[in-house]
């Protein structure tokens, strides 16, 4: 087990990471409400907790991480109804798609992804177990949480009960008190609804997590994660139906990702009144959300690529604002390719691929006795400097910082022992070095699967093409007209594709 320290949203501090069963991690985190198609906000928290249980596990953890799907709300019937649907027809095209997008990202670690609709039984069983402690009260068949009795309300975002407006619809009138949040709502005509002791409803928004997180993870877990702008009302009041109802603490951590918001210098994402109405002071940009125009995830996939956005979500510390442009999405992918260069110029040396390595899977199986060799020794060093951030509450940002150290310094070696020259040198050092890396981007979810080579006519067509190009410029250098090779390679470079002069000729790539 590692010296992991987790900042906690409930202490705001950092503490030490102690499981409530030794050796396993229960891991809960807010996922969609799937009215329409995901947007890229929506993957930070999967990508950022896939990361997670990556460490995690790669620290010795026995590591279940369970992501819920909302398929009953208000925004699905009405997105129903526009669309003349059913509510579980947009549910399900809009949950493949969010799968799709997972799975594009590398987010692969997911063990439960439980719904609302399928979890009804126990939801209804929980709020009557609060109607029956006194926590709940029925009105005419709507079911409120009563805030006022619960000492301990407001605690994670440090509200007063008085400060609070609780959810309720139409039903909102008949509440105790303005701040009581609605549990089970009465069915309106033409609206799914399942039977329960209230009559006809369905659950509100936040009895449904605490009922699936029970229900999988027990009564009290380890860490409950989402974007910081859940903590109110969604947390808050996740926690007080959870704790009143078994009278303990619902979670040990709580982790809140920053938010993903839109760069006023990238253009329109969600434009100009996107940014005006989710902004807050001090924000650079609006929160991305889909009334703000954002969407179309697969789109910028297709664009970018998965890994490309994946290492972006990545660069920076979870608690930290992202501000997205494709413009700071392609910047992450000039750093990727110091990494695939790197790749290729193994591969020349030694034959054999980065893919093929097997990675160490634990941080004990991966440790490196260096003795008195010099890369090795930095590679121990960068290492043992990447560990140490992701224990500093799994500063991702730093531990990439320290892979490209490790990358500075295998490419250093290479070029001082001429390696790329030298018929059956030595590369064992090397090959450890290469093995580390793997070892360590792999608990990033990043480099796990070789990128499939375009096998399309299209592909062949420019690969010719790009060998026609490339023979002009290497004929023109020769002449000594270095004002057309200059050309040549500035006019690629705008079109994004990078030169590589090597003595063994010239590669080309995108990037």
């Amino acid at each position: 087990m590692s010296n992991l320290r987790v900042y906690n949203t409930l202490s705001r501090t950092k503490e030490e990471f102690k499981t409530v069963e030794p050796g396993k991690v229960g891991i809960y985190l807010c996922g969609p409400t799937v009215y329409a198609e995901a947007h890229i906000g929506h993957m930070v928290g999967p990508v950022i907790f896939d990361t997670v249980k990556r460490y995690l596990q790669h620290s010795g953890y026995d590591v279940r991480l369970v992501v819920n799907i909302t398929d009953v709300d208000d925004k699905l019937i009405n997105k129903a109804n526009e669309r003349k649907m059913t509510m579980l027809e947009v549910a399900e095209e809009n949950i493949k798609d969010y799968l799709d997008n997972l799975a594009a990202l590398n987010v692969t670690t997911i063990d439960d992804m439980p719904r609302a609709t399928s979890s009804m039984d126990d939801i209804i069983q929980f709020i009557q177990d609060l109607v029956e402690k006194g926590f709940a009260y029925d009105v005419d068949g709507d079911v409120f949480f009563e805030v006022s009795k619960d000492a301990q309300y407001g605690k994670l975002t440090n509200r007063s009960v008085d400060a609070m407006q609780g959810e309720g619809g139409g039903a909102a009138a008949s509440k105790r008190s303005p701040g009581d949040f609605a549990l089970w709502k009465k069915a309106k005509a033409g609206e799914p609804s399942w039977d329960s002791p209230w009559g006809k409803g369905r659950p509100g928004w936040h009895i449904e997590c605490s009922a699936m997180s029970k229900s999988i993870l027990g009564e009290t877990f380890d860490i409950h994660g989402g974007g910081l702008d859940l903590t109110f009302p969604h947390h808050e009041n996740e926690i007080a139906q959870s704790e009143c109802c078994h009278g303990k603490p619902m979670v040990n951590y709580w982790m809140h990702n920053g938010l993903l918001r839109s760069d006023p210098s990238a253009g329109k994402i969600g434009g100009k009144a996107e940014r005006e109405k989710g902004a807050t002071e001090g924000e650079a940009g609006g929160k991305m959300s889909r009334s703000g125009g954002a969407g179309g995830l697969h789109s910028l996939i297709d664009r970018q690529g998965g890994e490309r956005i994946r290492f972006f979500l990545l660069r920076t510390h979870y608690r930290s604002t992202i501000l997205f442009s494709e413009p700071a999405i392609e910047e992450a992918g000039t750093g990727l390719d110091t990494f695939y260069r790197l790749f290729e110029r193994y591969e020349r040396i030694t034959g054999k691929s980065f893919y093929d390595i097997a990675a160490a899977k634990t941080r004990r199986e991966g440790e490196i006795e260096a003795g008195s060799d010099e890369l090795l020794t930095l590679l121990k060093k960068h290492r043992d400097a990447y560990l140490e951030k992701m224990d500093d509450d799994f500063n991702t940002g730093g531990g990439v910082s320290e892979l490209f150290e490790i990358v500075r310094g295998v490419n250093k070696y290479i070029d001082q022992n001429k390696l790329e020259e030298t018929k059956d040198a030595d590369t064992r050092s090397l090959d450890q070095a290469m093995a580390t890396i793997r070892e360590l981007s792999a608990i990033l979810g990043l480099f796990t699967e070789k990128p499939e080579a375009d096998s399309s006519e299209d592909a062949g067509l420019v690969d010719q093409l790009m060998s026609l190009v490339i023979e002009i410029r290497a004929n023109s250098r020769k002449k000594k007209d270095f004002e057309t090779s200059d050309l040549i390679r500035d006019r690629l470079t705008e079109c994004g594709i990078t030169l590589e002069d090597r003595k063994d000729g010239t590669l080309w790539r995108k990037g």
